[in-house]
């Protein structure tokens, strides 16, 4: 599962050839969740609510970028890096 992007301490990463809906996976410590791109759902796993918090800041900053990673994963490609959050 690739990473796509790194910040606080917070791991983002999207998978390989992934069942819909569009979504990445954020880690932090033993914390983990998926999250809808678009919606920025919660679809599975918790977060600390400040980290969701930042998460969410961060996606809604790069929502474009992410459904490219998405397409890219799904065709098995790797997908881009990025920016973390500043």
């Amino acid at each position: 599962m690739p990473v796509i992007s790194r910040f606080f301490g917070i791991v983002i990463r999207i998978h390989f050839r992934e069942h819909a809906p569009p979504h990445f996976h954020a880690q932090y410590g033993d914390e983990a969740a998926s999250i809808a791109i678009g919606d920025f759902a919660v679809l599975e796993g918790r977060l600390h609510p400040r980290v969701l918090g930042l998460v969410m800041e961060w996606a809604a900053l790069h929502n474009a970028e992410l459904l490219v990673d998405w397409q890219r994963a799904l065709a098995g490609q790797q997908p881009n890096p990025i920016a973390p959050l500043d």
